[in-house]
């Protein structure tokens, strides 16, 4: 068995350098570890007894850039977590990372000869890893595709990915289906974009833990889709908790670096074949999500109400050109955003000046003059309800620009 020879390899590296030694994937996840030399720390043990380094210490380690790594280097401590420093050399196998060969190393004090036992280790564990590692790549890759697939708007792309799960056996069977979406906010930089995979591929793997809940998951560039199926409808509450449960861990892997947020779309009825629909949803809703969303970063479907069919609009459809002359002509003369945050309020309020006036605080002759100013600015009747519902849907655009980082 692959873990038996893993092992063999570790152990004898660590008790040829007297350190205590483990390997890990990509996702920092322990694969083996040797005894403990007494150099152990907080994360080792951790680690060790529960297969899980946690997401901070993942995070912190990944933050070094070590996916990108091609020869040993060195993790520096983390006091706050426990954490002591470590000589980690990557795993290669024709330039393709399989694993991080971690030795404790508190002091820096491995002799140059330990290193070099290290490096040549990773020469022996690389072959015996790759081809365990390529045929669950394949597997995984076939897998996130057919379900990728299955939630497509098109009924022939849907058909496709549902056989292709048939016959793998990992179509789910349940009457109810629902989709999260969780996506991090802009572009990440190429050299970030492993890290960023990694990150939405623990939060996932931690909410598809759920055994009351059939999950399926997958990534779509830097979007992690978790599809759920049930029996029955699973109240929202539980949905929203899981949800802020894997943006937590996602936040913990990426340390700062880039804010995670999430949608979730409406449970449909009719099993996996109508969960395009939920997905379609979700991805809404996450959009409409942004650092500016507040909470815990998860926007359902439901509650955007209005919003809610203007959040389909493709991210690259979403530009100035979309937004009403007249908003434009106001939002030119506006520098400071009061006028537009008095429109806004004043629409949101049904044209109640009365409720305006208290939302905003303002003296009811205050609030008319920045109305009346503002009809001057956009040139439109705010008693004509076409001229409101043109600027509401405007200001509602330009919400979403804003989330999507482009207003």
């Amino acid at each position: 068995m692959l873990e038996g020879r893993l092992q063999d390899v570790v152990d004898e590296l660590a008790e040829r350098i007297g350190r205590s030694v483990a390997v890990n994937d990509p996702r920092v996840h322990i694969l083996c570890a040797s005894r403990h030399f007494g150099d152990e720390d907080r994360v080792r043990v951790r680690a060790v007894l529960q297969r899980d380094a946690g997401s901070a210490a993942a995070g912190h380690i990944l933050a070094q850039g070590v996916d990108r790594w091609t020869e040993p280097g060195v993790i520096p401590p983390r006091d706050d977590l426990g954490m002591r420093a470590r000589l980690c050399a990557p795993i290669r196998w024709r330039h393709q990372l399989l694993g991080l060969l971690m030795v404790i190393d508190p002091d820096g004090s491995l002799s140059p000869a330990s290193v070099e036992a290290v490096v040549e280790a990773t020469g022996v564990l690389a072959p015996l890893m790759y081809g365990e590692f390529a045929a669950r790549d394949t597997e995984r890759m076939a897998r996130e595709e057919a379900l990728r697939q299955l939630l497509s708007p098109s009924a022939t792309v849907r058909k496709a990915g549902r056989d292709a799960l048939v016959r793998g056996g990992r179509l789910p069977s349940a009457r109810c289906a629902g989709v999260t979406v969780a996506r991090v906010v802009g572009d990440p930089p190429a050299d970030r974009a492993g890290v960023v995979e990694v990150a939405l591929r623990t939060g996932l793997e931690r909410v598809a833990g759920d055994r009351a809940l059939h999950t399926e998951f997958c990534l779509d560039g830097p979007r992690g889709l978790l599809l759920t199926c049930s029996d029955r409808p699973v109240p929202e509450e539980r949905l929203r908790a899981r949800a802020a449960v894997l943006l937590q861990q996602v936040r913990s892997v990426l340390d700062g670096s880039a804010e995670c947020v999430a949608g979730i779309g409406e449970t449909v009825e009719g099993g996996v074949e109508q969960a395009w629909m939920s997905y379609e949803q979700a991805a809404g809703a996450a959009r409409a999500a942004g650092p500016q969303t507040g909470g815990d970063g998860v926007v359902r479907w439901a509650e955007l109400g209005a919003l809610a069919p203007l959040s389909l609009i493709p991210p690259d459809r979403l530009t100035p050109a979309l937004l009403p002359a007249p908003l434009r002509a106001l939002l030119a003369r506006d520098p400071s955003g009061r006028l537009t945050e008095t429109l806004a309020a004043y629409l949101d309020h049904a044209g109640s000046a009365p409720r305006t006036a208290d939302a905003l605080h303002l003296h009811r002759t205050s609030l008319y003059y920045r109305l009346q100013r503002i009809a001057e600015l956009t040139g439109l009747d705010l008693a004509d309800g076409d001229n409101r519902l043109t600027l509401h849907l405007g200001l509602r655009l330009r919400s979403l620009m804003r989330a999507a980082g482009q207003g």
